[in-house]
């Protein structure tokens, strides 16, 4: 795991998962209608930070309940449109949703840990540089994403035993997307990164303090 801080700038793209990130994932299930999407605690609030530190905000997310046939498309559309708006709202932005909607054993270039979402991304937006892009998840397959691509990657997590097993993949640990945004310090035109980095530690970080892990 990273033991250091990573600067960035505004030119620095950001990639979120969805269920687990934005909002609260229904354990053995999908999300598959606006009336069981829940926004996570602060995850409006960290919107609104995000907003004003990276170039680009993308969500990327796998959502094998359209393959499934438990949802639509167009419901799927329908539902970001609405996580959009809530959103724009409170000041926060997102470029652009990408997601999967083939089942796992598809296989599918489209489906984390495969790169096809990001591949596509790139394509319609050719200003991303994947060595200054960040990706945040709460799973092991979304750090594989991430480095599969060189980019930096944040893991969204408590649980001891999977930021142990993801170790390799994993260069930021943070408890939540506000914690996460929280840790952007300005210094000038560069923002840093400050992350509890070893696998047995648990970060908890505010604009005037600093993790003494890190150096």
């Amino acid at each position: 795991m990273n033991s250091g801080h990573l600067k960035i700038d505004k030119t620095w793209s950001l990639f979120l998962d969805r269920d687990g990130v934005i909002n609260k994932r229904i354990v053995g299930g999908y999300v598959c209608s606006w009336d069981q999407f829940e926004f996570l605690p602060g995850v409006l609030d960290a919107f609104k930070i995000l907003a004003g530190n990276f170039n680009r905000i993308f969500v990327v997310s796998n959502q094998q309940g359209v393959g499934k046939g438990l949802m639509t498309d167009n419901e799927v559309s329908a539902l970001h449109s609405q996580m959009l708006e809530e959103i724009v709202k409170a000041k926060g932005n997102i470029t652009k949703t990408y997601y999967c909607p083939a089942i796992d054993k598809d296989n599918s270039i489209m489906r984390k840990p495969n790169i096809g979402m990001a591949l596509k991304a790139r394509k319609e937006f050719p200003g991303i540089n994947f060595k200054q892009s960040i990706m945040v998840g709460d799973s092991i397959s979304d750090m594989i994403f991430g480095k599969r691509l060189k980019m930096k990657t944040v893991l969204l997590s408590n649980d001891i035993a999977l930021i142990r097993k993801g170790a390799d993949v994993i260069d930021f640990v943070f408890d939540n997307l506000l914690s996460f945004s929280q840790s952007l310090t300005f210094t000038t035109s560069i923002q840093t990164i400050q992350g509890d980095l070893p696998p047995v530690h648990q970060f908890t970080s505010s604009p005037h303090s600093q993790n003494p892990l890190t150096k």
